[in-house]
């Protein structure tokens, strides 16, 4: 079913790799890096049971579509697809610089400048997207990584589990992306465009300014009526000293009206982008940053546990049916 799905036939799978360590995991696929034995070159392997992905399988039919007519050097690479008869294994490029906040609060020295060479890069890449119609729709710093550890490596945009092919007349509708980062288009449930990625840029580049985000409710329905407002500030001490060209990009990003918002070749040619931000360092923004960044990534395992709890009960329940149906039989 799957491998007719995919459209790609069954072959060598994983026998020319060296397959090594874990290096993530999700509901029905896990992430190892593994090394090819003809070259010693490395990759990322995204393992997918196809037994778990369900109703997922059109979705990722349009991440894999998507990945293979896409190329662009601020972008990871879907390399390969190899299909086995239980598992889809994605090679993928592999970056291993790590991801944007955690780089930037082990660099130490950080200025606007690093901040606008991001957006620029980011800018980049959503622009090559949204030229050929694919909007990305879970902008966030996890998904920003590093290619390597190089102190000049480029930044690499990840995970297209979300995002989604449109053109001409087609509005997307679906309630998706991360809290924090979703744009208040979405969440009116009215219909939306790419333009949904450029409101995620605007939540990045003002967290890579101060070291916490726009909008913060511990409440989702606080959090939510305040991007649908679009209600947010330059809070002393940490906006005191970031120019007024970095402050007015923001303003050109988070805009509610999505048809005023700026896109992203618009903000490739701002005066910000195009070399006048700052080189003075952004002390207080790094410290704010560690901060926001520990509390987000205990967050993230959290939910991680939470999860794993969440499966591992259905599989419990699950077992308790089966039980239940053969004590029943055998009456």
């Amino acid at each position: 079913m799957l491998g007719k799905l995919f459209g790609v036939g069954r072959g060598a799978a994983l026998k020319d790799y060296e397959v090594g360590k874990h290096l993530g995991s999700g509901n029905f696929a896990e992430v190892k890096e593994a090394t090819r034995k003809s070259d010693g070159q490395t990759f990322a392997i995204k393992i997918i049971d196809k037994s778990k992905v369900g109703d997922m399988a059109d979705a990722l039919q349009t991440e894999i579509d998507i990945l293979r007519s896409i190329s662009h050097p601020n972008i990871i690479k879907l390399i390969a697809v190899h299909d086995e008869k239980k598992k889809m294994n994605l090679v993928m490029e592999l970056a291993t610089g790590g991801e944007l906040f955690d780089r930037i609060v082990e660099r130490g020295s950080y200025t606007e400048a690093d901040a606008a060479t991001l957006i620029g890069d980011l800018s980049n890449a959503l622009f090559y997207l949204h030229a050929k119609g694919i909007v990305h729709r879970d902008l966030k710093p996890e998904n920003l990584i590093y290619a390597s550890k190089a102190p000049d490596s480029p930044i690499k945009l990840a995970d297209f589990g979300l995002a989604k092919l449109v053109g001409g007349a087609i509005v997307m509708q679906t309630a998706c992306g991360t809290p924090g980062y979703v744009a208040p288009e979405i969440l009116a449930n009215k219909g939306y465009g790419i333009e949904v990625d450029m409101w995620s840029v605007g939540v990045i580049l003002y967290i890579l300014l101060c070291g916490f985000p726009p909008f913060y409710e511990e409440e989702m329905p606080a959090l939510f009526k305040q991007i649908m407002s679009g209600r947010y500030d330059f809070p002393s001490p940490w906006w005191d000293n970031i120019s007024a060209d970095a402050k007015d990009l923001v303003k050109k990003l988070l805009v509610v009206d999505p048809k005023k918002r700026f896109t992203a070749e618009q903000v490739l040619k701002h005066k910000w982008i195009q070399g006048h931000a700052p080189k003075t360092q952004l002390n207080l923004t790094v410290d704010a940053m560690k901060k926001f960044n520990a509390r987000r990534k205990l967050k993230r395992a959290a939910m991680g546990i939470l999860a794993k709890n969440r499966v591992q009960r259905m599989v419990e329940l699950a077992q308790e049916a089966d039980r239940a149906v053969t004590a029943a039989k055998k009456r």
